[in-house]
């Protein structure tokens, strides 16, 4: 699995233009059946991929925390909100809370996650390949096909699978 993560930028940014046509393309026509495709292909590929043998979303990038994502972590904490803020979240450009960095504060060695039972609701939802409207989130997706190697390999799938 390292060695898929560390040929993962490369491999996505070579198949970028053509991912970014496809997607292109499949926000202006749209099946009908997409979200149920993508649902498949998701959890075919989740059949044979452990994210614990990877994390890349925890190494590599934040998520962003909700008001109730943020109430929630901080109860199972111990931690006033605003404590928890403050020790573990920034506001980014988009006025967003963020982690104040990366990797993730809550990733053990064993690439198992601290806070797992209440986690963000983005690392729960992440990488997004069967969120529902699926064709709405290409920009997203584009970004993640960069740094999970299941939503690298569920994007190559759905483009051989769903011929535009």
């Amino acid at each position: 699995m390292k060695a898929i993560v560390n040929e993962l930028g490369k491999l996505a940014k070579d198949k970028h233009i053509e991912n970014k046509k496809y997607f292109d393309k499949l926000k202006k026509k749209a099946p009908k059946n997409l979200d149920y495709i993508m649902q498949d292909l998701h959890d075919s590929e989740f059949k044979k991929t452990n994210c614990l043998d990877c994390a890349n979303c925890c190494k590599t990038t934040g998520p962003l925390f909700t008001s109730a994502d943020i109430e929630r972590i901080s109860k199972y904490l111990k931690l006033k909100p605003q404590q928890f803020i403050e020790i573990y979240l920034r506001i980014d450009e988009d006025k967003d809370y963020v982690l104040q960095s990366v990797p993730c504060s809550f990733l053990e060695s064993n690439n198992k996650c601290f806070i797992y039972d209440v986690r963000p609701k983005a690392c729960r939802e992440f990488p997004h390949t069967d969120r529902k409207k699926f064709h709405q989130i290409s920009d997203l997706t584009l970004k993640n096909v960069s740094i999970c190697p299941a939503a690298y390999n569920i994007v190559e799938v759905m483009k051989k699978k769903l011929i535009l």
